[in-house]
């Protein structure tokens, strides 16, 4: 058992008799009333996924997850593969578990992955990750009078991010992978 503060993504919580992950959550605190989570979850060896609300310091049923150093080899089909850095055994996971943060993987990224009876339940990306820029449309004369002007960019691993006209192919830049949007520069 546990409560409130063991909620964070990758929690393996149980409700109802079944397991869920924790994907997504939210803080709320509406200032009048008690606070609360909002928690997007996805269960473990099933498809369906629910949204549960707890008040904060209200006990949940945690179970136990081992965090494991995983390198991300390669995605064949709908299975992503990655390695155990310790033993270095390469360890097979559906793309459903994946889910978004699948678009942010790039072959040879270090991830840590929550893993509950030697599966893994969910992977926690860095907050920031470097990409190479691939394609990239040239600014056009008169883009920047109008402030704060952005344009699509397509990124090594086929990600595709706004940013700042100044940015030229073959630059590396780095994306904000809570957001979604570049992070700046690799200097």
């Amino acid at each position: 058992m546990g409560d409130t503060t063991d909620i964070k993504k990758g929690a393996v919580i149980r409700h109802n008799n079944q397991l869920y992950v924790i994907n997504t959550f939210q803080f709320v605190n509406p200032g009048k009333g008690q606070a609360f989570f909002k928690c997007k979850l996805k269960s473990i060896g099933g498809d369906k996924g629910m949204e549960l609300t707890y008040k904060s310091g209200e006990t949940i049923d945690s179970v136990e997850v081992q965090s494991q150093n995983v390198q991300f080899l390669y995605k064949t089909g709908s299975v992503y593969s990655f390695m155990n850095q310790d033993t270095y055994e390469t360890i097979e996971v559906s793309e459903d578990v994946i889910a978004e943060d699948g678009k942010y993987l790039k072959e040879g990224l270090d991830v840590v992955a929550s893993m509950h009876d030697g599966q893994i339940v969910a992977i926690n990306l860095p907050k920031k990750i470097n990409y190479k820029v691939v394609t990239a449309p040239p600014a056009v004369k008169g883009d920047s009078s109008s402030g704060n002007v952005t344009k699509e960019i397509i990124l090594d691993n086929g990600l595709i991010v706004y940013a700042p006209i100044f940015i030229k192919e073959g630059e590396e830049i780095l994306v904000n992978t809570e957001t979604g949007e570049y992070g700046g520069r690799v200097v």
